[in-house]
């Protein structure tokens, strides 16, 4: 975990698990041949008392003569700007600090002051909200390389002992004993029930088995990726997963998968165990067909293979062009559509149908058949909703629909000549409806299933 040379970051943010971490490291310094500097970020979330932790924190640092980087930042415009909750815009500005003095100190490790307890409530976390093996590790010691736990395996007691004994005086945040976060009621009801009414030593048997399961997951990636390199190809934007791989037991098959989509990707999130199965169904599918996964990512069905890429974006040469739309069958690649249209005539015709699906719409024929297309947005688009007599302006009505505007440049518009007759994916328009004078109806689907 830590070599002599080392510089470290560490991440303090004023409480004893920090104060405790930074001081050890400080006392150890001459010893373990390493030095450190400290890092704060003000979430600007506690007001006076952020402020008196970060003065305190620098202090603390003059004291022991420690570098001393601080920074603050709003967390809260934070997670509005990011649509993200509070909490990950929170832990997404402090790792992201802490790079940034790793970069400027020219450390090549950040030390982050987790310890036993919080394996444990992390554990008893997922637990509650569905996990697989990996998930059973809790928090690992070390992470890439560079995020290192030191005080991983000693327990919240112990660390408030080593405060009292040393005399460092920490700052308490008031919001870690209010029970208004999942984590905190872990902390504050369900681990000290657990201790009363079923094993005093709960935070050592979850992190022993933290450590066991660890160990057999640590076998399992070994394995994994061996099988991986095996059945993988790697290409520059996508990973092509032979059909064989899908002959591998489910433990190891679900690796390989979570590799490819790591290799694509870049990481996990917002990948779990529904979009693996979503793959491992779809390889038992016909050729060309597709599923949309998290952050803009694909993957197809090529006789048998699963290939796992990007989505393609739409670029601003595709942006400005017409797709004209023929009866039958239309493949548009660069838009990575395919866009099938039906004529049926009324009498056939099983009303029940309409509604059913967000991708197949029905339109009156006579009203909509001349000059159909696929475009992108324009400047003063106009729009009539269903059930609407006059026009809106398209912007308004994205706007109403809160469709963010980084998104809306992407959506597709079908059209009869230059009115759009479809948002495709969300409305119709009244200009193109079945009605009581309908004989014929064009059945368009739009499909995300066929592309290669």
């Amino acid at each position: 975990m830590i070599s002599p040379g080392d510089k470290i970051v560490v991440g303090v943010s004023g409480g004893p698990d920090s104060i405790c971490l930074l001081h050890v490291l400080n006392e150890m310094s001459i010893e373990l041949h390493i030095s450190i500097a400290a890092a704060h970020i003000n979430h600007c979330l506690r007001g006076k008392d952020a402020d008196e932790d970060e003065a305190y924190v620098k202090e603390f640092c003059k004291k022991i003569n420690v570098e001393f980087y601080s920074k603050k930042i709003d967390v809260n415009k934070l997670s509005e700007k990011l649509n993200i909750s509070c909490e990950t815009a929170g832990r997404k500005a402090r790792y992201d600090f802490f790079g940034q003095v790793m970069k400027k100190t020219g450390a090549n490790k950040i030390a982050i002051a987790h310890n036993a307890n919080d394996v444990a409530e992390t554990i008893l976390m997922r637990i509650m909200r569905g996990t697989g093996l990996e998930g059973l590790i809790g928090i690992k010691p070390v992470r890439e390389k560079i995020y290192i736990r030191p005080l991983i395996n000693i327990t919240r007691e112990e660390i408030e002992g080593y405060c009292k004994k040393n005399n460092l005086a920490p700052r308490i945040d008031k919001t870690n004993l209010q029970n208004i976060y999942s984590r905190n009621k872990i902390r504050l009801e369900l681990i000290p029930y657990i201790r009363k009414n079923f094993n005093s030593d709960i935070i050592n048997v979850l992190n022993r088995m933290s450590n066991s399961v660890a160990s057999d997951n640590d076998f399992l990636m070994k394995i994994s990726h061996e099988k991986y390199e095996r059945y993988c190809d790697n290409r520059k934007e996508k990973v092509i997963i032979s059909r064989e791989a899908f002959s591998e037991h489910k433990a190891v098959l679900s690796r390989i998968i979570r590799e490819s989509l790591t290799y694509v990707n870049g990481n996990l999130n917002n990948f779990d165990k529904m979009h693996i199965m979503q793959i491992i169904k779809l390889q038992k599918q016909s050729t060309g067909k597709l599923i949309i996964l998290p952050n803009d990512i694909i993957a197809v069905n090529n006789y048998g293979c699963i290939e796992v890429k990007k989505r393609k974006e739409i670029n601003d040469k595709n942006h400005n062009k017409v797709f004209p739309i023929c009866q039958g069958i239309n493949i548009f690649p660069d838009l990575n559509l395919k866009v099938t249209t039906n004529i049926i005539d009324i009498s056939n015709f099983k009303f029940c149908l309409m509604g059913k699906s967000d991708y197949t719409k029905y339109f009156d024929y006579d009203k909509i058949k001349n000059n159909m297309n696929m475009r992108f947005r324009r400047e003063g688009d106009r729009f009539s909703p269903l059930g609407m007599n006059g026009s809106r302006k398209l912007k308004d009505i994205f706007i109403d629909m809160k469709i963010p505007k980084d998104k809306r440049y992407k959506i597709s518009l079908l059209c009869s000549g230059e009115n759009i007759a479809w948002i495709v994916g969300y409305r119709i328009s009244e200009k193109f409806k079945i009605d009581s004078n309908t004989k014929k109806i064009m059945e368009i689907n739009i499909e995300r299933e066929e592309i290669i």
